[in-house]
């Protein structure tokens, strides 16, 4: 088989670590790939969102699957030209990415379908949401750019200040640029926050083992909002008892009101949770594995990934069994100096051998570049060293031992992975 898998970073270098161990695949390409994805897979020139080129390069190549991994071009219907193009595909269809892609459609769809969510409003004029705030005077609130925003475009405000400026930045500035047309400005939920990703055909859901994601940038949870700075698996505040109710209450009444509303859901779809004093609500919808969820998901994976991925796309998920292992996994992401602002790229990292790996540990590259032989940093997140142990704690002392023999200038990571609600 010869698959290709669309997109750049530690999530589609996870994907194709995995897609490797099948006996199944002869081939993988990644478009455009990385520097650590080039020792893995055979990086072709063509960007993510060039969906006539995807769709050319899959047909001369004779590609058997193409996995489409990022938000964009799943939001920009890449799955939909793929498949009109005769060629199969992994993810859901531009209909059905927008759970991910518009935020006023997902808070819509859960108050339409009472899937447990924070309360809210939309509002399509910053003057119109500040008003809203002020009126309703609680915080912290949570501010909502509707659209993509690279995981960045969730402000929580402390007071009105912060508030008033975050809406300004979304509307008025256009930060995130057309994704802030509209904002949607939520309730401050309390909990631990949890990561469900699942396998889905729209018609049976698989979930996948529990996650937890760090979003901050320093210790603490203190800093800006990032893509993810780590994550463990599984979620110590994930319980059987918390699943059953996941389950019942949110992920398969989600699969049913997509369809519901015309928009099967085929692919992975996530689930990103809080555990509130009321029980599971949910915070936010993706459309795709999360990143760097995926990168302590997958390795725990004992099923052949391509099995999992023709049984989505033949509609036949409920046929298959899914086997996961006992053990647990950390990833923790090493950052360029700066990150999520303003960073240098190109610069020499240290301690990878020649497949840009250490010992102990599996390094998913992110943001880099191979050129003279060399490593380079070409990205914000740059790393996510990945460890397995038979329990958490065994499996952060390994992820934290790799990344110490790991160096590049102004590498900044979090050292309370695991450790923090």
């Amino acid at each position: 088989m010869k698959i290709l898998v669309v997109g750049s970073g530690g999530r589609e270098h996870a994907i194709i670590r995995k897609l490797k161990e099948s006996p199944r695949v002869d081939k993988i390409y990644a478009a455009p790939g990385n520097g650590g994805i080039s020792k893995d897979a055979e990086c072709v020139n063509i960007g993510a969102m060039d969906k006539q080129g995807i769709v050319n390069f899959a047909k001369e190549n004779e590609i058997d699957i193409v996995f489409v991994a990022p938000d964009d071009p799943l939001a920009d219907g890449m799955v939909d030209e793929l498949l009109g193009n005769g060629i199969r595909a992994f993810g859901p269809k531009a209909n059905a990415a927008i759970i991910e892609s518009s935020k006023v459609f997902s808070k819509n769809l859960m108050k339409k379908y009472h899937i447990p969510t924070a309360e809210y409003e939309v509002f399509d004029s910053s003057e119109k949401a500040i008003n809203y705030i002020e009126e309703k005077g609680k915080y912290p609130v949570v501010i909502k750019a509707d659209g993509l925003a690279l995981g960045k475009g969730v402000i929580i405000a402390k007071d009105h200040d912060e508030a008033k400026a975050a809406v300004k930045e979304i509307m008025e500035d256009k930060k995130f640029g057309d994704s802030g047309n509209n904002v949607v400005v939520e309730e401050f939920l309390t909990g631990p926050e949890v990561s469900v990703l699942a396998f889905t055909d729209g018609i049976a859901l698989k979930p996948m083992v529990s996650s937890k994601d760090h979003k901050r940038a320093y210790d603490n949870d203190e800093g800006l909002n990032t893509g993810g700075m780590g994550t463990v698996s599984p979620n110590p505040y994930y319980t059987d008892e918390i699943a059953e109710i996941c389950r019942k209450k949110i992920f398969e009444p989600t699969v049913a009101a997509m369809n519901s509303e015309n928009r099967t859901f085929k692919g992975c779809l996530y689930f990103g949770l809080m555990i509130t004093p009321d029980g599971p609500k949910v915070i936010e919808y993706n459309a795709r594995f999360g990143d760097p969820e995926a990168q302590v998901v997958l390795p725990r994976l004992k099923t052949d990934l391509v099995d999992i991925i023709e049984a989505v796309i033949e509609d036949r998920l409920s046929q298959i069994n899914i086997e996961w292992t006992e053990d647990a996994s950390a990833c923790v992401v090493m950052a360029s100096g700066g990150y999520p602002l303003a960073y240098k790229k190109g610069i020499e990292i240290s301690g990878l051998d020649e497949n840009g790996q250490v010992s102990g540990a599996v390094v998913y590259h992110a943001g880099t570049k191979f050129e003279n032989d060399k490593f380079l940093t070409n990205g914000g997140r740059v790393l996510g060293v990945t460890a397995k142990g038979k329990n958490l704690d065994e499996a952060l002392e390994k992820a934290y031992q790799a990344v110490n023999k790991i160096s590049f200038e102004g590498a900044h990571y979090r050292t309370d992975i695991g450790k923090t609600k």
